[in-house]
């Protein structure tokens, strides 16, 4: 290329960050002077003041955050009417001058797409495509790709297609996504930018881009949809921890930071768990039949008495025959209402009809009571140990994680609720009261607290009270927008976030993470094929609209209770009412290995989705035939090394042989490695087939792939993701026979 045209582009470049700088610096002063000014006295102005200090510290972060990669594209667009071609840079945000004149297109607006969709068959009104390869703020290389055949004259050797896209495949991981943004392919696109409404289901094999396509698509919904998703947010789940850290770092890139980031595993308030199950337990825990358990085991707590009881209240004896009880339990039920909230009914109609049955026996021993000694009468039995009894025995509060305690520690009460089990099913449940709970119990709990509802019942007006402060800090802060003539600048929604007007408040994120009862505005689900039944439900109640993202690939499910096809997985909830789309292009794993990959799997019966690799790589699979185990391992770690040092390394391995490689491979590489979400930040990382889905590295060890196989719910299909990790290379160290169709 042209030196002229690479000294241009990084003097244009040099303008935008240029132009950066002086946002960041209006920014700051702007926040700076909100910090010095005298709001008043009073508690409203105080809320205003706070609130805008916020937005300028939101737009600093924001500013700071996108400084790497700013620019990475420009379109040359055909002019209108004769006039000049029109150039439009595309980045991570936009930017105007100081007339407000465009300086660069923000990807996600419309004006954008042309850079992502646009062929030569299919231009978009683009004349060409340049891709600015950059480190930290310099521009160090341009890929055009020219859709209009009058450009290409003269010397065309240096244009090239997919520039940005085969540097990226070709760059090495860093154990944490990379800045994806210029890399979205054209059908990767267009379902990027497909409408918010209902639920689009991405299917995918390995390297095709599914977990690209899920974070671009929060990003350009909150985009494009912000006044309803900044209020409601969007939540993001993914398999583990370690996929979190994995992507943690990319939708600040893209230029959005008000997601929830969320495990299964941390999908109930107050549990942030990681422990799996062994997996005949995940596939019962994770079955259907769960909820009717928990349903029963909720109603088994409301007690219906059979035979009369005597009550002491304050010296006087009082019986209470089972049909007051039972009376009291009905209006209750009728309610329809959670337990919890539901009892409160049945202790105030209870406590009613005590009070008249105390009032009729004491009249029937003389005595005179009149309407106003009601009172002390209910105060009286409100109080009574024995009534407190009577009343807890019949219906006791109930906490959702002390039900499910009660019933995997109460044999004989599981017992009772399981006439039709084996015993043998009824033991995979079995533990100790105080045992951890696991990811396969966090829908279970929070199945629980669905039908249970707040044990604290001032906490639910406490909610209520907090949805109507909602409202009325919308409505001061339309009022502080027009007094302050900033209208256009921030939405009521946005400023509303920031007032604290009765009680103290963090952002929606905040909020939404603690709520459970909180309804997200879209919910993108990745590696969604290993959700179980009981998994999806939760799902469901976090977003009732049905505004779903789901990515993943039937044929790399490996959870035991995982789907075996999106319809069985989405049709009690969504009828059908979802739609597909499929990306058929694995821009990642390189052909070597993604046919041996598919081989082994179609071999293993795993209904896979084929895809076309766009790439070789100069490696074949490597077959390391081992006599000691641990040695082999270290010694094709280090041999990889060898060829390069800088790249990553994930070595997947069976649960069950971790403990006998991991000594060695510490020793050699200390603090070189880490074993789970820790190795990700180093550069070797030991890890399971299920803590490497949805990761990739420069190169894959797998070891003892058969023990994978055998050992591991649905094997065949964790061993394909296992070997579908790498980018560059793959190794396969085993001292027995290799699994049928990798030989």
């Amino acid at each position: 290329m042209p030196s002229g045209e690479l000294e241009s582009e990084r003097d244009y470049v040099g303008t935008l960050y240029a132009r950066l700088d002086v946002l960041r610096d209006e920014a700051q002063s702007q926040l700076e002077a909100v910090r010095r000014s005298n709001p008043g006295g009073t508690h409203q102005n105080r809320s205003e003041r706070d609130a805008f200090a916020r937005i300028y510290e939101d737009r600093i972060s924001q500013l700071r955050q996108i400084d790497e990669r700013l620019a990475f594209g420009r379109l040359e667009l055909d002019g209108v009417d004769g006039e000049k071609p029109v150039h439009r840079y595309i980045g991570r945000i936009g930017l105007r001058d100081h007339d407000l004149a465009p300086l660069l297109l923000d990807w996600r607006v419309p004006q954008a797409r042309a850079f992502y969709q646009a062929t030569a068959a299919t231009p978009l009104g683009a004349r060409a495509r340049r891709h600015l390869q950059s480190q930290g703020r310099e521009i160090v290389r341009i890929d055009d790709e020219i859709f209009d055949q009058e450009l290409l004259t003269g010397d065309v050797s240096n244009l090239q297609g997919e520039a940005a896209l085969l540097a990226t495949l070709t760059a090495q991981r860093t154990g944490r996504m990379g800045d994806i943004v210029a890399t979205i392919q054209a059908e990767q696109d267009a379902i990027i930018r497909s409408e918010l409404r209902g639920t689009l289901v991405v299917q995918g094999g390995p390297g095709t881009g599914k977990t690209a396509v899920a974070l671009h698509r929060a990003a350009y919904l909150l985009y494009s949809h912000r006044e309803r998703l900044a209020s409601s947010g969007v939540l993001i789940v993914g398999p583990s921890r370690s996929f979190l850290q994995y992507i943690e770092a990319v939708l600040p890139s893209l230029g959005e930071t008000g997601v929830v980031l969320s495990s299964v595993g941390q999908l109930f308030p107050g549990v942030d768990t990681s422990v799996d199950d062994a997996a005949d337990a995940a596939a019962l825990k994770g079955s259907i039949q769960m909820s009717g358990l928990i349903a029963r085991a909720v109603r088994s707590r409301q007690v219906v008495p059979t035979e009369s009881t005597v009550l002491d209240i304050n010296g006087e004896f009082l019986t209470v025959p089972a049909s007051v009880i039972h009376s009291a339990m009905q209006k209750a039920w009728d309610s329809k209402k959670p337990h919890n909230l539901a009892r409160v009914g049945f202790n105030k109609a209870a406590l009613s009809t005590l009070a008249r049955m105390l009032a009729d026996q004491l009249r029937s021993h003389g005595n005179t009571i009149e309407d106003s000694d009601q009172s002390w009468l209910r105060e009286d039995i409100r109080t009574s140990h024995d009534v407190k009894v009577a009343l807890n025995t019949a219906w006791m509060p109930l906490s959702p994680k002390k039900l499910l305690q009660d019933l995997f520690a109460r044999p004989q009460w599981l017992a009772s609720l399981t006439p039709q089990w084996t015993p043998e099913q009824r033991a995979l449940l079995a533990r100790e009261r105080d045992a951890p709970f696991t990811v396969s119990d966090v829908p279970l709990l929070d199945e629980a607290a669905e039908l249970l509802g707040e044990v604290d019942v001032s906490a639910d007006v406490d909610k209520r009270e907090r949805k109507q402060q909602r409202k009325r800090d919308i409505e001061n802060a339309q009022a502080a927008i027009q007094n302050m003539q900033v209208e256009g600048l921030v939405n009521a929604e946005t400023l509303a976030e920031g007032f604290e007007a009765s009680v103290e408040r963090g952002t929606t994120a905040e909020i939404a993470a603690s709520d459970r009862t909180w309804a997200y505005g879209h919910v993108v689900v990745d590696e969604a094929q290993e959700l179980s039944p009981m998994q999806w439900r939760l799902l469901m109640r976090r977003n009732p609209l049905k505004s779903f993202t789901i990515v993943g690939d039937i044929a790399q499910a490996s959870a035991a209770a995982g789907a075996t096809s999106w319809a069985g997985a989405l049709q009690s909830h969504v009828g059908d009412n979802w739609r597909l789309e499929e990306l058929t292009v694995n821009y990642r794993t390189p052909a070597q290995i993604s046919v041996v990959a598919e081989s082994m799997a179609v071999a293993h019966g795993v209904n896979i989705t084929r895809s076309r690799a766009v790439r070789e790589s100069i490696w074949p699979v490597d077959v390391v035939r081992a006599v000691h185990l641990a040695e082999s391992v270290v010694g094709t770690i280090d041999a990889d090394r060898r060829v390069d040092s800088r790249g990553t390394v994930a070595v997947i391995v069976s649960d069950s042989l971790i403990a006998s490689i991991w000594p060695a491979i510490e020793q050699r590489f200390a603090n070189e490695v880490g074993r789970g979400a820790a190795g990700l930040t180093r550069a070797i990382a030991v890890l399971t087939p299920q803590e490497s889905k949805g990761l990739e590295f420069d190169s894959v060890v797998v070891v003892e792939p058969q023990r994978i196989v055998d050992e591991i719910s649905r094997g065949a299909a964790a061993l394909y993701v296992a070997m579908t990790r790498s980018t560059q290379r793959l190794h396969i160290v085993t001292t027995g026979a290799l699994p049928v169709g990798i030989e």
